[in-house]
């Protein structure tokens, strides 16, 4: 399976100013084997210690941090000679031992040479209060699901995910019911990596479904296991309540569909928890469309995803009948499955930063604005091919974007100020 992230991790290592890497993202969507694949593919040794329940790592790092002694140590476990300069180091789990991400800061000014790399939810992580964190002295990497270009990859579609890169529209457009069929592929899939790999051997969509039961069954369980007590309901809850609030035609976060009454401050702590460790995307409102676009930002105002796509189908109870009744899967809950499917994409793109607009009294929504560092491009989501765009043409007489993006069913189309971008090429947003 391919993942695009193993090209940052080959740079990272060729990096004069590489610094212990700590990989973050949700559970189970392939950091370990993403670590491993990276070991046997760039170094002559792999030494890959999993921290969980680990206890003679519990006592190695509970002493003192030296980075000589901690060498000797990791040598005696695994039975063999670390060489700094060929041997990749995996510390997985690593929340498990929080004195193991101190001890990152000592190897980054101690003992640079090492190439060490971590992974552990933010679940974990973000739960040791009091574990001195390396601010500064570590390199971090984000891992998602599998992007749709990833899937495309996965399912024998190389070529299909080349010619995106390639942005020749007039040959994709030659082809576009394939993309259209790997899409809704994808909305029922999802990108977790297990569900992939099944779909791709077995294209059996019952057994992709359990999959991910299972993994939203380990969810829960996790929730129970990390967090607080106090918040544990709390978090069940604004979990539970992601499917019916991307129903909604406006996607905004509505405490009271959490429960009757609900205030803000009651479940502000479980959407942080949610957020930190990947299993939800919070976008923030912005009021206004200046560079940054972070400095416009309404805390208060927010939709929430989920971090895949097809979690969301699992929780909503979409059944592959639709999926296999064509267009069937965009007339119900298609809204939903659409910007979840934007959102995932977008959040993989390096650099990019994702909000969305409305104005101070409501009449204008701008699904998604982003910030690509150098302009800011508003983007409309359409599920299918309706092409009208009345809240982007507002958006634009306020603000006067450079070029304006409505991603849809239809083709590729460019004019004067508006690009009508694919839903299956939104990957290329930044270059259009």
């Amino acid at each position: 399976m391919y993942r695009i992230a193993m090209k940052e991790l080959l740079k990272w290592k060729e990096s004069k100013r590489r610094k212990p890497l700590i990989i973050e993202g949700a559970r189970q969507v392939g950091k370990t084997w993403l670590m491993r694949e990276f070991g046997r593919q760039a170094y002559r040794d792999t030494i890959y210690i999993n921290f969980d329940s680990n206890s003679r790592m519990a006592e190695l790092f509970a002493s003192d941090l030296d980075t000589d002694r901690l060498i000797m140590g990791l040598e005696l476990y695994a039975g063999r000679k670390i060489d700094p300069d060929n041997t990749l180091l995996i510390f997985d789990e690593v929340q498990e031992v929080p004195r193991a991400l101190t001890s990152l800061k000592y190897f980054c000014e101690n003992a640079p040479r090492y190439h060490i790399i971590c992974a552990g939810s933010l679940l974990g992580i973000a739960l040791h209060e009091g574990t001195s964190f390396p601010v500064g002295k570590v390199d971090f990497l984000k891992l998602y699901p599998l992007s749709f270009k990833e899937f495309l990859m996965a399912t024998d579609k190389e070529r299909f995910a080349e010619l995106l890169d390639k942005q020749d529209f007039q040959m994709i457009t030659s082809f576009k019911q394939t993309y259209i069929d790997a899409l809704k592929q994808y909305y029922f899939v999802g990108g977790m990596p297990e569900a992939v790999q099944s779909f791709a051997e077995d294209k059996d969509f019952n057994e992709v479904r359990e999959i991910q039961k299972r993994i939203l069954a380990a969810y829960e369980q996790d929730f129970s296991k990390h967090a607080p007590n106090e918040i544990v309901p709390r978090l069940r809850m604004v979990w539970n309540s992601i499917p019916s609030q991307l129903a909604k035609e406006n996607k905004k976060f509505i405490y009271g569909l959490v429960r009757e009454g609900a205030r803000a401050k009651d479940y502000e702590t479980a959407i942080m928890w949610l957020s930190d460790c990947g299993l939800a995307h919070k976008i923030s409102r912005v009021n206004s469309a200046g560079i940054p676009l972070r400095a416009y930002e309404d805390l208060k105002a927010f939709k929430l995803f989920l971090v895949d796509v097809g979690l969301l189908g699992c929780m909503a109870g979409l059944h592959q009948h639709t999926l296999l009744d064509g267009n069937d899967l965009f007339a119900e809950f298609k809204g939903a499955l659409t910007e979840q499917y934007v959102c995932q994409q977008l959040k993989t793109i390096e650099d990019l930063d994702v909000y969305y607009y409305t104005n101070d009294r409501g009449s204008c929504e701008v699904d998604f604005v982003v910030d690509t560092g150098q302009r800011i491009v508003p983007v409309e989501v359409k599920a299918e091919v309706n092409l009208k765009a009345k809240s982007l043409k507002t958006y634009r007489e306020k603000f006067a974007p450079e070029i304006s993006v409505r991603a849809s069913m239809s083709d590729y189309k460019k004019e004067e100020w508006l690009v009508n971008l694919p839903l299956y090429a939104i990957d290329q947003i930044t270059s259009v």
